[in-house]
């Protein structure tokens, strides 16, 4: 274990151990983190010009997926590329300044895609509960103010972290029980009280994602109503349709999410790896799962996909 001099607060860098426990088997554990990175930079970017080169996308819904996949490959290029070098090439140093800004990325990054989330959820819940004024209330100058405040609620809420690292003492120790550096981690090895930093991360993050999946839960009930109303079975099922990868990728953000935020609050007992391997999910799964749901069962998506890659090769 490395240590650092009690004289100086802060390190000039961490060191990164990656899983505890798991240590031997890291390079295999590397592959599925390597490809799934890869599927969400392919995936990702795929979504993003397919969205840009049709103009008939350039709708509200594709708009707010298209803020989400860049959300998705900024957050997961944040944690991977230094995670797979310490799988590979046992490169565990990262500098302190590095160490702030990676967190700052991974923490706000990861609120911005709860709220896009919540505007695609509204979006939906428009589109579905009050079709008529879709185009009136979901205009792009809303659109536009709408990611200003999913991004800046992002950055606000979460810049005062770094400050909180950078504000307390680490005289024992710059060993990171982590693969990225994470909030709660670096409280960990710190010299002091901690007992306000924590408390100010769980609050915010708490609040936060409280308020989003109340939000979208709401949206998605008056949704479920108004689709049990219809009169036509086929439209019921086109709306089902329409909202269900929508569902999907809200119930594999979130079951992660619960489960690392209940981990730092209730979980002491829980083995670190099993802590780590679900905050490692938490950040991949989502990224390289969001795509593929919507390019799968998003129509529109699907054929704009095949038409674009067709005419290339043709």
């Amino acid at each position: 274990m490395s240590s650092v001099n009690s004289t100086n607060t802060n390190p000039l860098s961490f060191i990164l151990i990656g899983i505890p426990g798991l240590e031997p088997v890291q390079r295999w554990i590397s592959i599925p983190f390597c490809s799934m990175y890869i599927l969400a930079l392919l995936g990702n970017c795929t979504i993003l010009y397919v969205i840009k080169a049709e103009q008939s996308l350039h709708k509200p819904m594709f708009l707010f997926l298209s803020m989400l996949s860049i959300t998705d490959l900024i957050l997961s290029t944040s944690a991977l590329p230094k995670m797979l070098s310490i799988f590979w090439f046992n490169l565990r140093d990262i500098s302190f300044n590095a160490c702030l800004v990676q967190m700052f990325f991974i923490h706000s990054f990861t609120a911005m895609e709860s709220g896009f989330f919540l505007a695609m959820a509204f979006d939906r819940y428009v589109a579905i509960c009050n079709p008529l004024r879709h185009s009136t209330i979901l205009t792009n100058p809303t659109i536009a103010k709408i990611g200003i405040v999913v991004v800046s609620r992002g950055v606000i809420f979460f810049s005062p972290h770094a400050f909180l690292v950078k504000s307390l003492p680490y005289c024992q120790t710059n060993v990171i029980s982590h693969t990225y550096c994470e909030f709660m981690a670096l409280m960990k090895i710190a010299c002091a009280e901690t007992y306000t930093s924590k408390a100010y991360s769980l609050t915010v993050a708490s609040l936060i994602g409280a308020f989003d999946l109340l939000s979208t839960a709401a949206s998605y009930f008056f949704i479920l109503r108004t689709v049990l109303s219809l009169p036509s079975k086929a439209a019921s099922r086109k709306a089902f349709s329409t909202c269900s990868s929508h569902i999907c990728v809200i119930l594999v953000f979130y079951t992660t999410a619960v489960f690392t935020f209940l981990t730092h609050r209730f979980g002491h007992n829980v083995p670190p790896e099993v802590h780590i391997t679900v905050a490692n999910i938490y950040l991949l799964v989502p990224p390289t799962l969001n795509p593929i749901i919507y390019g799968v069962r998003t129509k529109k998506i699907r054929q704009r996909v095949v038409k674009v890659f067709y005419h290339k090769s043709v």
